[in-house]
């Protein structure tokens, strides 16, 4: 009896591997199929010369020839810088968003209605956003540019269409579509900080700098280095606001890494020179990711 109910016992529990096995194997294919397989498939294209339009036999080994012309590539080395001055946006973004979840946390009424918001531009259509901050930022007929004439700037930017401006036009405009998600980040974070630290505080003579700078800042620290992670990965693929707004002109001074990828992919037909590309913008953002996590060890508190 005690063998039939081990047999049993053992068939259930393959059954039941079996079954999660049955339960995974969607996900499992589909992240084999579209993820792990173009991934190797980049990765070993980045090594040879192809235009996928002429199918798998043309392909030509090239060494690494790709990634010498990447650097002695000027457009590449341009879009390269672009996407460096785009992770300023990151650090700004988190200041602001923490100033104002702390003033909506603690000093606003009707919380929820700001949280929405601040947090409908994230949510919103990419192309629409970009289409509003168009005629906004249009050189003669834009509200921008009329209120300052109006209020005595006689030659203003601009903007989009300015070598000088284009690219901090485009930074002002992600860093206002991801505030909010940063704010709703930050005020759950500000809402999990114990009431006891700040009461303590308050009996001890704490101004409100040091309890900010002793208690808000340690606290949060494990979700300011969320943000940073998520948006310094963030402005490494940014693509659909230029392809909108610039097309990566004028004069390449808004082209970024994925935006020169995505041209010499599909519009040049130069399959392994993009996927060297691709190889590149991998290894910059693990280099990256990797010194963030080992530098979140001396201010991140868990």
């Amino acid at each position: 009896m005690k063998q039939k109910e081990r047999r049993t016992h053992l068939s259930m529990g393959t059954r039941e591997k079996i079954a999660g096995y049955l339960f995974v194997a969607p996900l499992m294919i589909g992240l084999v199929i579209l993820t792990l397989i173009p991934v190797v498939a980049s990765l070993l294209l980045s090594f040879t010369h192809w235009n996928f339009v002429a199918g798998i036999g043309a392909i030509e080994f090239a060494g690494f020839d790709n990634f010498i012309r990447l650097f002695n590539d000027d457009v590449f080395m341009k879009s390269l810088v672009n996407n460096l001055y785009f992770i300023l946006t990151v650090p700004i973004t988190i200041g602001l968003a923490l100033l104002i979840a702390i003033l909506i946390d603690k000093h606003v009424y009707l919380k929820d209605t700001f949280k929405v918001i601040y947090f409908l531009p994230y949510i919103s259509s990419v192309v629409a956003i970009a289409m509003v901050w168009q005629v906004l930022f249009h050189p003669s007929l834009g509200p921008v540019n009329n209120f300052l004439i109006s209020i005595g700037i006689e030659n203003p930017p601009k903007w989009l269409a300015d070598i000088d401006f284009a690219l901090p036009s485009l930074m002002m405009i992600q860093i206002w579509i991801l505030l909010g998600y940063n704010i709703i980040i930050f005020i759950a974070g500000l809402q999990g900080i114990p009431k006891d630290l700040y009461e303590a505080a308050d009996i001890d003579g704490a101004n409100v700098w040091k309890k900010f700078y002793n208690i808000t800042v340690p606290c949060i620290s494990p979700t300011t280095f969320f943000l940073l992670v998520t948006g310094i990965i963030g402005t490494f693929k940014i693509f659909d606001l230029i392809q909108v707004l610039t097309q990566g002109g004028p004069a390449n001074s808004t082209t970024v890494i994925v935006y020169e990828l995505y041209d010499t992919a599909f519009n040049q037909l130069k399959t392994g020179y993009a996927s060297s590309m691709a190889l590149i913008l991998f290894v910059i953002c693990l280099i990256i990711t990797g010194l963030q996590m080992l530098a979140q060890k001396k201010w991140v508190n868990y």
